[in-house]
């Protein structure tokens, strides 16, 4: 790029941004990365700045002066955060946010989440059609916030991703990955549902999409691979990568879940036995290419 577009993304420092801004910088974009966690770590096309608690109202305009877009990555996610917090951090921030960008005229890139559109499983696959019914109080705050930026009159792009993994991962693939490193047979052979997972490099390239492409303005898509997996498909891989054999015992599926759910762990059992796929068919029509 010959004047590069400056663009804002917002919590530089989680695993996301640390992927993205870097990806960014290289395809010759200035980047303002915002982060809560101080960094003296520089490199070329990339300013360090700053980011106030989302919890507590504040004035976006002063981050947004030399902006001419924004990827708005920071939230609260993965954390026993009551209803009003996960409402004042992802929610109202992200709806003032969106009502500052307007005013700027700015294109926002909302990274929302599939949790916006459904629970933990889901027995059909989901589009973008299907109406939205998130079960816990993060999907309901990231409802709430692409329910905000769509009624804030900007410009906007809004990405569901399903669950990402690659290097630094959180949540469910940190386990899955913790528990494969483990030097013993595993008891999931059986397990047969298929969930829609999602590469870090693969959202970076979705989110280059969303600023770049008209066709992505006024849109929400799904991002995930295009190629759902099984838990033991995310096992034997990972294994495979180890230099190991996948060792996956096929203790019955009925067995397991009735197991985890004695103990407590019924939650545990919808992810790794109960379906979730969400293709991204809608993104790949907008010349998205997933590598």
């Amino acid at each position: 790029m010959n004047d590069p577009t400056t663009v804002l993304v917002t919590g530089s420092d989680g695993f996301l941004g640390r992927h993205l801004v870097p990806y960014l910088a290289a395809l010759g974009y200035r980047v303002i990365a915002a982060s809560r966690t101080a960094s003296d770590h520089q490199r070329e096309n990339v300013v360090r700045v700053p980011l106030p608690d989302l919890s507590v109202p504040f004035n976006w305009q002063s981050l947004l002066r030399e902006c001419h877009a924004i990827v708005h990555l920071a939230g609260i996610a993965h954390t026993f955060a009551d209803d009003d917090l996960y409402d004042r951090v992802n929610h109202q921030a992200t709806e003032a946010l969106a009502r500052a960008a307007f005013r700027g005229g700015m294109h926002l890139v909302f990274v929302s989440s599939i949790a916006a559109q459904s629970g933990s499983f889901s027995d059909r696959e989901l589009t973008e059609d299907d109406p939205p019914r998130p079960d816990n109080a993060y999907g309901r705050s990231k409802l709430a916030a692409e329910l905000a930026v769509r009624a804030a009159g900007v410009s906007f792009t809004i990405l569901r991703p399903v669950v990402i993994y690659g290097e630094g991962e959180k949540g469910n693939f940190a386990t899955v990955h913790r528990i494969s490193r483990l030097p013993v047979p595993l008891p999931f052979g059986a397990l047969k549902a298929r969930r829609s997972v999602l590469s870090v490099q693969n959202f970076n390239s979705a989110v280059a999409i969303a600023l770049t492409d008209p066709r992505a303005r006024g849109e929400t898509f799904i991002v995930s691979d295009p190629a759902p997996l099984s838990v033991p498909d995310v096992i034997a891989r990972y294994r495979a990568r180890l230099g190991r054999s996948p060792w996956l015992i096929p203790i019955p599926e009925r067995y397991l879940e009735l197991s985890l759910k004695a103990i407590g762990q019924g939650a545990i059992w919808q992810r790794i036995g109960c379906p979730l796929i969400a293709r991204p068919g809608k993104l790949l029509a907008v010349g998205w290419k997933p590598s």
